[in-house]
């Protein structure tokens, strides 16, 4: 009795809660996971930063220094950390470029957002601050952007270069830079001059030779080599081309189930009437005056039979097969015909036209070339060449970048500097914009443009130059109103970035950092993690 009156006095008519220690701890163990994702691809920031080699699972050796692959092969399993993961991914499919850099400002926010928390400010303070900082830093940048026509080519090359430069195929920027203009601008659509879909360009990537040899295809390229069987034709003049998705060949049962024969005489009847079968297909083909059959791959039953490919090359008829079911729509798109799915639908409209279709040797492999199609339509093929598998699969995600760049250009028409310019006049501007705001607001908004001191600091870093020097160096230029003063990491030294063809589209920038303050909002608001089994 007498424990229960001493703690009656105690209890009051609110309930407190106490315990913060709990709330603190998720917070910065989700914190520390996040910023050590962050730690691991800053080193590969920028032109001079360093490439990382990732072992699979399975054997698979791969050589990169794109934040959004790397993060991918990672096994992260912190859920804050898986946060920046996707972070990267979303960066990836909105920009296409920066995918590194949004992760290294995530990381950076992050260092201020403990800074901010142990001075006892509340974590919904910081969060609705940094949203506040995040609008401003996309106005100061869209004031700083320079508007670009689609027509001005040089502008959307050098643009192209400044993201491969930092990539490990960068020696070869002068080529594929115009390669990615070429052909974007080949697949935008006069009705919708804003969009861009990337599916219309196909990459083609072939082992052999050097990535110099990598080249823009205006037409069609099949990573296969004509059916040689029967001595058919491997170069086709005025090619009619038909797409298939049927079978040329003897119809199977729908269930499984043999057939006996005993007789001699029944046998060659099957086989009489198979070969009528046959015959009767390629004869509808031929009809047609078509010269060119591409069929599909089939999982049912063989596409085609060496009887009927011996009949197709009697006919004179070139065949390309296990055609893929996914690339049906892109062949049909560029061919400027329809696929066919039955023999009954087989008609003359349907066919593509083209001048030229022939089998190229390129290496130890033999490619399928189409050339000089009529009506062709919007799309582009690139053929990538390489000397190993490794500097097939960089090149083939170094021109993919590359192409995101020209479309966010396309997409968002303004340019602005690179080498760390932005970041650093976007520091100067919220800094001097905290000293007007009042109590709270003005300290966080002061460390999140301090945090934006990261992107020129590591650039400076990776240089091997002295990034305290250099960051302090940038920031008297700027504060001298030099907006477009960044890191020239080739001289070593501040230059005017523009001027040195260091630019990239605006909304590369826009967008690492509206995700990026986005993703540490997020990560602040947790404070429990529940696990459920």
């Amino acid at each position: 009795m007498a424990a229960v009156t001493a703690a009656q006095p105690r209890s009051s008519k609110t309930e407190s809660y106490v315990d913060n220690k709990r709330k603190e701890d998720i917070r910065h163990a989700n914190i520390n996971a996040a910023r050590a994702v962050a730690d691991a691809v800053r080193t590969s920031l920028g032109p001079k930063g360093m490439d990382k080699m990732i072992s699979t699972a399975n054997g698979e050796v791969i050589i990169t220094n794109d934040g959004a692959t790397i993060l991918n092969k990672m096994e992260v399993l912190q859920p804050a950390a898986k946060m920046l993961v996707d972070l990267s991914k979303s960066q990836d499919s909105a920009a296409g470029d920066g995918t590194t850099t949004v992760v290294v400002i995530a990381g950076a926010l992050l260092k201020q957002c403990l800074t901010l928390l142990s001075n006892g400010i509340h974590p919904t303070v910081i969060s609705d601050s940094l949203h506040k900082a995040s609008i401003k830093a996309v106005d100061v940048l869209t004031a700083m952007a320079v508007p670009l026509e689609l027509s001005d080519r040089e502008s959307l090359i050098k643009s192209a270069s400044t993201s491969l430069n930092s990539k490990v195929v960068s020696q070869y920027s002068t080529l594929l830079a115009p390669l990615a203009v070429d052909s974007v601008l080949s697949v935008v659509d006069p009705a919708k001059p804003d969009m861009v879909d990337l599916r219309d360009i196909k990459i083609v990537k072939k082992l052999g030779g050097t990535v110099d040899d990598t080249q823009l295809v205006k037409g069609l390229v099949f990573d296969k080599k004509a059916s040689h069987a029967a001595g058919g034709p491997t170069r086709m003049e005025n090619a009619k081309i038909a797409v298939i998705q049927f079978q040329i060949s003897p119809p199977k049962t729908d269930i499984e189930q043999s057939i006996v024969v005993s007789d001699y005489t029944q046998m060659d009847r099957i086989l009489k009437e198979e070969r009528n079968y046959i015959l009767g297909m390629i004869k509808k083909i031929k009809a047609t005056g078509c010269n060119v059959l591409l069929i599909q791959k089939s999982i049912l039953r063989d596409a085609v039979t060496d009887l009927s490919l011996h009949y197709l090359a009697k006919a004179k008829i070139m065949v390309v097969k296990d055609v893929e079911r996914e690339d049906i729509e892109f062949i049909t798109k560029t061919l400027n015909c329809l696929p066919i799915a039955n023999i009954e639908h087989f008609r003359v409209e349907k066919l593509g036209h083209a001048d030229l279709v022939e089998e190229v040797s390129l290496g130890d492999g033999k490619i399928v070339k189409v050339t000089g199609i009529k009506d062709m339509g919007r799309t582009a093929t690139v053929l990538v060449r390489g000397s190993n598998q490794l500097v097939l699969d960089e090149a083939e995600r170094s021109l993919h970048d590359a192409l995101c760049v020209v479309r966010c250009l396309v997409s968002k028409r303004f340019l602005i500097a690179g080498g760390g310019a932005p970041e650093i006049e976007l520091s100067r501007q919220l800094g001097a914009w905290s000293k007007v705001l009042h109590g709270m607001e003005g300290y966080c908004v002061r460390s999140f443009a301090e945090a934006l001191e990261v992107v020129p600091y590591t650039l400076a870093e990776n240089a091997g130059l002295n990034p305290i020097a250099i960051v302090t160096e940038l920031r008297n230029r700027h504060a001298q109103g030099e907006i477009n003063a960044g890191i020239n990491v080739r001289k070593g030294q501040i230059t005017n970035i523009l001027e040195e063809n260091v630019v990239q589209p605006l909304l590369v920038s826009t967008s690492a950092i509206t995700l990026a303050t986005e993703c540490v909002r997020m990560i602040l608001k947790i404070d429990d993690i529940v696990n459920v089994r």
